[in-house]
């Protein structure tokens, strides 16, 4: 026998294999593992909504609150700025000012502007309702996947499903406590706004109701540490999270957990503009339609950064400094269906996906002797290689095992004993037509490579189509599928290839083809 560079790459290829994936098979602590999905090692279904006609109330807000800062930047004086009835409501005092707002209102893309008189409505255009609604789904896919991202979970699964619904799958959620957490980290809004209140009527905040505050252009918001106290603060923010580039957990002089929050050059210069000219007023921070702190401004504040402080514990300080950084909701979403799967049925799935793998491998190997002798033995050996190879690569890649993906490698076995058969069966036609054992074992592979590369990569543009469009499971099939496609390739084309030619000399001298290739000829040769 002697080893050619196919051996050696097989050789080097099962150590490769043997290495990155006993961690799995042993499910030792250390080495990267596969990570089991949630039909496998149970966990989490959520089927959530999104309302998305509150995309477009956040929008006028955000509008308004654009066009109040844009009028006190430039002295325009503007009176009566509202969001009512999808609408942004003003009145421009100065007829002198009507060519540079009008200037600036189109600059607002999506919207219609009447103006009368010095008195301007402007509405959302319905295309631009549409594209909201719909920029609200994917930002919710894209904030609830940041936020699992952070919070350490392994291979969440976030999928938009159907026009309005989001899937959320989180594989190892076992307990109430991490349900609760996980949940509360992907509903929560986090919408930071920075609101101003108002001195003038703040002493009577108690004596109004919300109808009254609003015609004040007001809004009562409930303290978020004594839900028995309420502010009065302006309807329309100053800023909003939208202007939000970092948060991060601190502690202050006590040695209690608060949220640092940093804004970006916009919101920088927004936020010292009004404090600048707010000395002596409070300023009310908001998050998610709760007052955290109204401090007293005693001077102006630059360089863009504020603080969030609460009765929180350090988790707690953690998952809202998550929140925020992945950004806020654009619109509130809410639970439509919730499973919790667990750990025992997993265990069920993974005992009866080995049974049956293991029986059709059993079977597998069985044919494959019976019919084919000692190459349906080198069929089988590069099949073993193959499985660990598979397992390796998943666990190096920190791929997903679902009960779909296990059909997968099963599949892919059966794909990689019947590229051997197709071998195969090359050589024992040119042994039958006469050819001698080295001519007939070359002349198979290469028949043989053809049909092989076009028949793999049909099925390996299926896999990557039902991975690009498939969610969950569907997809842990089809990284399972292809990676079994091109570990098959190598080990059915380079690696049995290899086996034979090392074996060359010995088959030839043994002349028995019965035993080696399963076929009877009339003479040895």
């Amino acid at each position: 026998m002697k080893l050619n560079y196919r051996v050696i790459l097989l050789l080097l290829a099962t150590i490769f294999g043997l290495i990155f994936s006993l961690p799995s098979f042993t499910q030792s602590s250390e080495g990267k593992k596969v990570t089991l999905g949630l039909d496998l090692q149970g966990g989490l279904h959520m089927l959530l909504g999104v309302k998305t006609e509150e995309a477009v109330d956040s929008q006028l807000k955000s509008i308004a609150s654009g066009l109040k800062h844009f009028g006190e930047h430039n002295d325009i004086l503007l009176d009566g700025i509202s969001v009512q009835d999808r609408t942004v409501t003003f009145e421009l005092l100065d007829n002198d000012d009507t060519t540079v707002i009008d200037e600036y209102l189109k600059s607002v893309e999506g919207t219609i502007v009447h103006a009368s008189e010095g008195k301007y409505v402007l509405s959302v255009t319905p295309e631009s309702v549409e594209k909201l609604k719909v920029q609200a789904i994917d930002q919710a896919i894209e904030t609830i996947r940041n936020r699992l991202d952070q919070f350490g979970l392994a291979e969440p699964t976030v999928a938009k499903q159907g026009v309005d619904k989001i899937l959320v799958e989180l594989p190892g959620i076992k307990t109430p406590q991490e349900e609760q957490r996980a949940r509360e980290l992907i509903s929560r809004a986090a919408k930071l706004e920075l609101m101003a209140v108002d001195e003038d009527r703040a002493m009577r905040v108690m004596e109004l109701d919300d109808a009254e505050a609003a015609s004040f252009g007001d809004k009562i918001l409930e303290d978020a540490l004594q839900p028995k106290m309420k502010h009065l603060v302006n309807d329309i923010p100053i800023l909003d999270g939208t202007m939000l580039t970092d948060a991060q957990v601190g502690y202050d002089q006590n040695n209690r957990p608060v949220i640092n929050f940093s804004l970006n050059s916009q919101g920088a210069q927004i936020f010292g503009d009004f404090t600048g000219k707010s000395v002596g007023k409070r300023l009310a921070i908001v998050l998610d339609g709760k007052v955290y702190s109204a401090p007293v401004i005693n001077e102006r504040i630059g360089g863009g950064s504020g603080q969030i402080s609460g009765n929180y514990t350090v988790e707690e300080a953690n998952d809202l400094a998550i929140a925020l950084r992945s950004g806020a909701l654009l619109a509130p979403i809410y639970m439509m269906e919730k499973r919790s799967v667990g750990p025992s049925l997993g265990a069920d799935s993974i005992k009866a996906s080995l049974v049956a793998f293991a029986t059709g491998a059993a079977l597998v190997v069985f044919f494959m002797i019976t019919y084919y002798g000692y190459s349906g033995v080198v069929a089988t050996t590069v099949m073993v290689v193959n499985i660990i190879l598979i397992i390796a690569f998943m666990a190096l890649f920190g791929a997903t095992l679902t009960l779909p993906g296990m059909a997968g490698i099963v599949l892919t076995v059966g794909m990689a004993v019947d590229a051997n058969v197709i071998i195969n069966e090359r050589i024992r036609e040119l042994l039958r037509e006469g050819a001698s054992v080295r001519r007939a074992i070359e002349g198979g592979y290469d028949n043989a490579l053809s049909t092989l590369v076009d028949a793999n990569l049909t099925t390996l543009i299926a896999a990557v189509a039902l991975y690009v469009y498939g969610t969950g499971p569907i997809k842990g099939f089809a990284v399972t599928l292809a990676v079994g496609i091109l570990v098959s390739m190598f080990t059915a084309i380079m690696g049995s290839h290899g086996i034979f030619q090392m074996l060359m000399n010995r088959i030839e001298k043994s002349g028995n083809m019965n035993r080696w290739f399963g076929i009877r000829l009339g003479h040895k040769g």
